[in-house]
């Protein structure tokens, strides 16, 4: 693997990365990415989706009380992203849970992982980046596949 000390300096083409980026915003596209040669630029943004609300119609019908039955109360699942043992992405890219195909995941629901275990890798522009743990626990959910494409602070998994 070579480090950035070994690679050449990017030449930065600044319009071209704004005539992207103004790209994205006329198509509403998440990312866009341009080739020439040896030299690639990718513009990406994450899309914020503002929630839709919807009102009931007023009843005609006066409320009616009923007594608990001792029902189970409907459960409303709780959103992965408030959750404190979630692992958000750092970047954009595509998830792999295993360091080759073939090879076991690194983790599964139900393992105990330490702080600074390997957890997952996104490939972002061919590069393979190692995601750890973040702190001790137990992994209970894992919310993306081998596989998967992801956007940047995507819920990855919970470690509780």
């Amino acid at each position: 693997m070579t480090s950035k000390t070994d690679k050449p300096a990017l030449d930065l083409n600044q319009d071209m990365v704004r005539q992207l980026a103004e790209i994205l915003n006329e198509t509403n596209l998440s990312e866009i990415e341009y080739e020439v040669g040896n030299n690639r630029i990718r513009v990406a943004r994450q899309l914020v989706t503002s929630p839709v609300t919807t009102v009931a119609a007023p009843s005609v019908l006066a409320p009616v009380a009923v007594p608990d039955q001792g029902m189970p109360q409907a459960i409303v699942p709780q959103d992965p992203a408030d959750h404190p043992g979630a692992v958000k992405s750092p970047m954009v890219g595509n998830a792999y849970m295993s360091s080759a195909p073939g090879v076991a995941a690194f983790v599964k629901v139900g393992d105990s992982v330490k702080i600074g275990d390997s957890i997952l890798i996104i490939e972002a522009m061919k590069v393979m980046n190692q995601i750890k743990a973040k702190k001790d626990g137990v992994v209970k959910e894992i919310l993306v596949q081998d596989g998967d494409p992801i956007e940047f602070d995507e819920v990855l998994m919970i470690i509780e």
